[in-house]
């Protein structure tokens, strides 16, 4: 059973000045990342990568039980 409470969330900087968000759960080994976009805020952008990632592990979960 996954615990979404030990979502692993990390910002990357990449060299160029880019930024990624990247989310992980280790006893899944899901992981999602995505490049952000810098007209819009961060925190709606890690609102709506979090619903496709809950969205990802609830899949996950389905098709192994």
């Amino acid at each position: 059973m996954v615990d979404r409470n030990k979502i692993q969330i990390d910002l990357v900087k990449l060299a160029g000045g880019e930024r990624l968000l990247r989310m992980t759960e280790s006893l899944s080994g899901l992981s999602l990342e995505k490049k952000l976009d810098p007209q819009k805020s961060v925190a709606s952008q890690k609102d709506k990568l979090l619903g496709v990632f809950n969205a990802a592990l609830t899949q996950a979960e389905l098709t192994t039980a």
